[in-house]
């Protein structure tokens, strides 16, 4: 198991990103709550990670903090919640939101996270109850509950971001509508805090 990287950011293109570590490229993908603190490309990064092996690809999902990632793991052996779902409620909420949802058995507040439906919310609530206080500290950051690109552009990476979310691409352009100025990061960042009211 990889479980941690530390190099130089090559590219980065929510969610995904490169990172090249003593001469070898790393693709990695990471939430949102991540790419919100990333530094320039070209600058020195040090990621934790964590290795999903399918029959069909390995792929490396990369965090900034410890409690991501243990919320990550955490959110895997939930029945039907693979690392799509995962990510998507990494990106569209905090640790400590996550775990006040939970506590609060608010799955109205998570069937707002793109590819959470009812029935995901309800099991994540009813699977999380006893293992959320396992999870290590709650961060407080971006992605709280509050809520066709072109990838040379800010906003054409923006809105490839939020389909890639889980956004359909109607939905994408209308949250990115009022956010006409700022980074990739800044303007995904606004998109999701307007996506819930």
């Amino acid at each position: 198991m990889i479980g941690s990287l530390e190099g130089r950011l090559v590219h980065k293109s929510p969610p995904h990103l490169q990172l090249e570590v003593a001469g070898v490229g790393y693709e990695i993908e990471a939430p949102m709550s991540t790419f919100y603190g990333l530094p320039a490309a070209g600058e020195r990064l040090r990621l934790l990670t964590h290795l999903v092996v399918r029959e069909d690809a390995h792929i490396l999902y990369g965090f900034a903090t410890q409690e991501e990632r243990a919320l990550f793991r955490s959110l895997l052996k939930v029945s039907g919640v693979g690392p799509r779902i995962a990510l998507a409620v990494l990106s569209g909420v905090s640790v400590a939101a996550f775990r006040q949802c939970v506590r609060e058995q608010n799955s109205a507040a998570l069937t707002r996270i793109p590819g959470v439906g009812r029935k995901i919310a309800e099991r994540l609530i009813v699977e999380m109850r006893d293992r959320i206080d396992a999870v290590p500290g709650a961060v407080v950051g971006a992605g709280t509950v509050p809520g066709m690109g072109d990838t040379n552009d800010p906003a054409g990476e923006a809105w490839n971001a939020l389909v890639s979310l889980g956004y359909k691409p109607v939905e994408a352009t209308r949250l990115l509508k009022g956010v006409e100025s700022g980074s990739t990061e800044e303007r995904i960042r606004r998109a999701l805090q307007s996506a819930v009211p």
